[in-house]
């Protein structure tokens, strides 16, 4: 039974996982389609070195920072690996959305390798590694700090710092509507990264050999599910 578990508990963080990284084609869908024509081709280029970078860096140094390199009993330590290479990339996509337009390629490359390989590692050491957030009574099921705070706050620093995107503001102050490229590619890029969402909070339960387990996963998607519904209701009433 407990090599069943093992092998249940590694087969669960790959799948997930690997539905996770099919996100970063959501990421880049919604990107290339919501950027000017003339962008599109630095955007997709973009977001596929993005995900190179961020799981070298993650491989060099940020796993070790984070958690260490130590076997844990209950799954495959590479199963985890690739599981949490995964969500660093996710956390680096929502830096590479804020800029779109805004950058030059090889600057945001560098900043991806020093945000994969020690900004993230450090902050998810303080939670998930057991430093001293966990110390305190802090809990982060599926990163709203650790991943999406982490992003958000790179995200926000960059664009203060960068600007607004080159055409944004007529001469008059008044800001102008920049129409995206292609808007199939947009709502087709929101419907794999809702997708992805289930892999991303369900398999943060980290296990799926119990009972328990298998409910709280089942719960985890419904909750999923209906937060983005609502969202997109919230939206449509506004």
């Amino acid at each position: 039974m407990t090599e069943l578990s093992y092998a249940t508990n590694t087969i669960f963080f790959l799948i997930s996982g690997a539905m996770v990284m099919w996100m970063a084609a959501g990421f880049t869908a919604l990107e290339a389609g919501s950027v000017r024509t003339k962008n599109v081709t630095e955007i997709l280029t973009k977001n596929v070195a993005l995900f190179s970078v961020a799981s070298i860096a993650f491989l060099l140094c940020g796993y070790g920072i984070m958690y260490g390199w130590n076997e844990p009993t209950t799954h495959s330590m590479h199963a985890d690996f690739f599981f949490q290479m995964v969500f660093v990339a996710t956390a680096m996509s929502v830096v590479s959305g804020a800029v779109a337009e805004r950058k030059k390629l090889s600057s945001f490359l560098i900043f991806a390798a020093i945000f994969t390989g020690v900004i993230y590692p450090l902050e998810g050491q303080w939670t998930w590694g057991g430093g001293f957030l966990t110390q305190l009574g802090y809990i982060d099921f599926a990163g709203s700090g650790i991943v999406h705070m982490s992003g958000a706050a790179a995200a926000l620093a960059a664009v203060m710092i960068i600007g607004p995107r080159t055409g944004k503001y007529l001469k008059s102050g008044k800001p102008k509507n920049i129409p995206g490229s292609n808007m199939p590619l947009v709502a087709l890029g929101t419907l794999i990264l809702w997708l992805g969402w289930f892999f991303f909070n369900g398999g943060s339960q980290l296990a799926f050999s119990t009972i328990d387990d298998a409910n709280a996963i089942g719960k985890i998607f419904v909750n999923t599910n209906m937060a983005a519904a609502g969202s997109v209701g919230c939206d449509a009433c506004i």
